[in-house]
């Protein structure tokens, strides 16, 4: 193909963009539209859904991500007696109760400081020969419990997670609303700032209506963008897209990301979007798409994700310097933010069959490269994944030593050191990243 049929061709690709965005945002009207749900999901919103009043203390400032290092929060864990119907989704292949065998978790949370109604019980037994036991997120306690973490270690708040595909489910969208009122609750109570994270995964083609309806929903009946502790950045209430551009497991297209990314802008909102490391030069694990860098630009704030990209604290190091730094140039030359990400260790043995504890922690050595390598980059924001993410061993709250014998499943821990361990560096990796205290974890 010559440059200029390839000029032409970007060129159809992107005004075709922008014609589907403007139609979209002209037929999809911003305000309200009850009734776009099948009965039983309309009933669940209508049921779950409320605004907030209760009392909110301000410690973090919500109107700003600069200077802020956000964890990401997937509250996705059930058992059953939850009250949810779920089983027990997130900690068994299978959704029953936790046994030998059936585990889809790497990391075992620890349950020491969990009331007797938060506590649920499973056939497995920890080495020391205590009864293992796990949370449900259907819990209010349980996450009123995280945030209060969160403050006792200076952590500023959390994306929320919401998975679009669920929201389609009437027992996944009701324990997904609960969560949400959950965390909103805990960002008030103690002085924390959330968002809404939409991660696309697993959606199909020509679906991203899905999330714009939900949006209006928690507009107009939650008014999630009026609550005092929820994240503002450029004036605007911040809505994050996660999974636009990769180059598999995806059944949506890029294209159709760019109409979403527009109907959100056009509800006055300031739009991150979660991308592929190669995002910026195409390749990696990014498709090959010059469309991609034009659905970028409509949006406000960049993310690229890097969790198993990298392996040691050097690698860590020269992907700060090599790649962060050359996209926060391409972001600033296109009046763009961005938001690396950063994870304690990696290991998904029980989910994927994968090597066990694949990335290893090093005692904190390979998280606290990452604060180190993104402040070299230059970066103003950083996003920790994940606060709660045991199923990939990336979880920096409170997970036990003493993990069950689940053979043949197998589980990491956290090195013999305390079960706060990786709340505390996330804080000193804060207070650091913004110039609070000097580079010295231990």
């Amino acid at each position: 193909m010559t440059g200029t049929m390839k000029m032409t061709a970007r060129k159809t690709l992107v005004a075709a963009v922008a014609i589907s965005a403007l139609a979209l945002v002209s037929v999809v009207p911003v305000s309200p539209v009850l009734g776009a749900f099948p009965e039983e999901l309309q009933a669940v919103y209508e049921q779950t859904l409320r605004p907030f009043d209760g009392e909110s203390v301000r410690e973090v400032d919500p109107e700003s991500m600069v200077g802020k290092v956000l964890c990401g929060y997937q509250g996705w864990f059930n058992a059953e007696g939850d009250g949810a119907n779920l089983g027990f989704h997130h900690w068994t292949k299978d959704e029953r109760t936790p046994r030998p065998g059936n585990a889809r978790i790497d990391l075992w949370p620890d349950m020491s400081e969990c009331g007797p109604d938060e506590r649920f019980a499973t056939e497995l037994c920890s080495v020391a020969g205590k009864p293992a036991e796990v949370f449900s997120s259907f819990k209010q306690a349980t996450v009123l419990r995280h945030f209060q973490w969160m403050r006792q270690y200076g952590i500023d708040g959390v994306m929320v997670q919401r998975f679009a595909t669920p929201l389609m489910h009437a027992n996944h969208l009701r324990h997904t609303n609960f969560v949400l009122s959950h965390c909103r609750e805990g960002a008030n109570r103690f002085g924390r700032t959330y968002a809404v994270m939409y991660d696309l995964s697993g959606l199909g083609p020509n679906s991203m209506s899905v999330v714009m309806d939900d949006w209006r929903e928690l507009r107009t009946r939650m008014r999630v963008c009026d609550d005092p502790a929820y994240l503002r950045h450029r004036g605007r209430p911040v809505v994050v897209v996660w999974g636009v551009g990769f180059n598999r497991d995806r059944n949506y297209t890029v294209a159709e990301c760019g109409p979403l990314v527009e109907f959100l802008k056009q509800d006055g909102c300031t739009v991150m979007l979660g991308v592929p490391t190669g995002w910026r030069t195409l390749d990696r694990d990014a498709v090959a798409e010059p469309l991609l860098h034009d659905v970028i630009k409509l949006a406000d704030v960049v993310s690229p994700w890097t969790v198993g990209r990298y392996h040691t604290p050097d690698e860590a190091e020269g992907h700060g310097e090599q790649i962060w730094k050359a996209d926060l140039a391409w972001c600033r030359e296109h009046g763009l933010d961005y938001m690396p990400v950063a994870f304690p260790g990696f290991s998904w043995s029980n989910l994927k069959g994968a090597k066990l504890d694949a990335i290893p922690r090093l005692k904190g050595e390979f998280f606290w490269s990452q604060f180190e390598a993104a402040k070299a980059a230059g970066a103003e924001m950083l996003y920790v994944a994940m606060f709660d993410e045991v199923d990939e061993g990336t979880a920096i709250f409170k997970c036990t030593n003493d993990v069950p014998d689940g053979s043949p499943n197998q589980f990491v821990t956290y090195e013999g050191l305390p079960s706060d361990f990786y709340l505390e560096l996330t804080g000193r990796g804060t207070r650091f990243f913004r110039g609070e205290e000097p580079a010295d974890p231990k």
